[in-house]
């Protein structure tokens, strides 16, 4: 491989044309790779980030072994919340816990802010050192507020977001001043990341699809827009993400942002359809990996075929990498993607 710049994503982004589909995968770097399983058997998540040459080896790890068109910083949505005074410690097997949920507006105004370059240093460092390691772009994130707010008040991962919903309706007061200051620390957190060096953003708005359109346009797009609007004055992509919250695509193509990032329910051709003019980014379901070589070419070759018929489209899994995948197969998916679409 050369030392030349890869700029094939950032070019999709903007829907410039380049010569094959670009791909990368959501939970690429850990999770089903070997070495990290053994790096893991040693640090916990948090701890990893803290170190920024592991961290940086890690982030870089399937760039170099599946040859994929960006890298995704490794670390964790909930990276910032220590700071603004969230208990949060992540559980194998369980994901997020906090010891101390929001349950009043006394809760949230308690709530600090971050001081990135104090408080999350070992991040900053990690993407100044990929960005004198990498060939491909790098692509830094944050959870949205919908997402951490739900963490936050549940006190991990929830099911139905009952209490959630039930704080948003009850105490509506409390809950946009919950959303202002997750928004407020999505925006420093971010433009600090950019300075560093961060290339794209991709924001994660896992959870939202448990609202209904109406629900989302009322508690949580004001702040969405409010970020984006911000953020997009550091002129580099930024994508938007949930799970299961195909309703909102045309939601999400209204904000200031540059790709839509499809999960597997909802087909690339649909989404055009439905209006969604931005890049797509999408969208194989991960389960997909765990069967013969021969159906996951099938169903990427659909996908490709749809994302085709416009120079805006990167290729994606509709959400994270499984434990349970081989890393031999992503490298033959990559390399599948990059031959088939530069063929067609």
């Amino acid at each position: 491989m050369s030392n030349s710049f890869n700029d094939t994503f950032l070019k999709a982004c903007k829907g410039e044309v380049h010569d094959h589909v670009p791909v990368w995968y959501m939970r690429q770097a850990g999770r089903s790779q070997p070495e990290y399983r053994k790096i893991k058997e040693k640090y916990s998540l948090f701890e990893i980030t803290k170190q920024p040459e592991l961290c940086a080896y890690v982030t870089k790890l399937p760039v170099d072994q599946y040859n994929n068109d960006a890298a995704i910083l490794y670390k964790d949505i909930m990276t910032p919340l220590p700071f603004i005074g969230v208990d949060v410690e992540i559980k194998t097997g369980k994901g997020p816990v906090i010891d101390n949920p929001i349950q009043s507006y006394a809760d949230v105004e308690r709530l600090g802010t971050i001081q990135p370059e104090e408080d999350v240093p070992y991040v900053l460092d990690t993407i100044k050192l990929l960005r004198e390691q990498l060939t491909v772009p790098l692509i830094s994130f944050a959870g949205a507020p919908f997402t951490l707010a739900s963490y936050m008040i549940e006190g991990g991962p929830s099911k139905s977001y009952n209490k959630t919903k039930a704080f948003m309706y009850a105490e509506p007061k409390a809950w946009h001043l919950l959303m202002d200051k997750l928004g407020e620390m999505t925006i420093t957190y971010v433009k600090a990341q950019i300075a560093a060096g961060a290339q794209a953003i991709q924001i994660f708005d896992s959870w939202v699809g448990t609202l209904n359109v109406q629900d989302y346009r009322v508690f949580v797009k004001p702040v969405m827009e409010r970020i984006f609007s911000e953020l997009q004055k550091e002129k580099v992509p930024l994508i938007m993400f949930g799970v299961g919250a195909s309703h909102l695509v045309n939601e999400w193509n209204d904000l200031p942002l540059d790709v839509v990032g499809l999960d597997w329910r909802l087909q690339i051709k649909e989404a055009r359809e439905l209006g969604v003019t931005k890049t797509v980014q999408g969208n194989l379901d991960p389960a997909i990996l765990l069967a013969p070589w021969e159906v996951i070419e099938a169903r990427a070759k659909e996908i490709l075929d749809q994302g085709l018929e416009t120079p805006n489209f990167i290729f994606n899994l509709g959400h994270g990498v499984f434990p349970e995948v081989e890393p031999d197969t992503l490298k033959r998916l990559t390399a599948f993607v990059h031959e088939y679409s530069a063929n067609n």
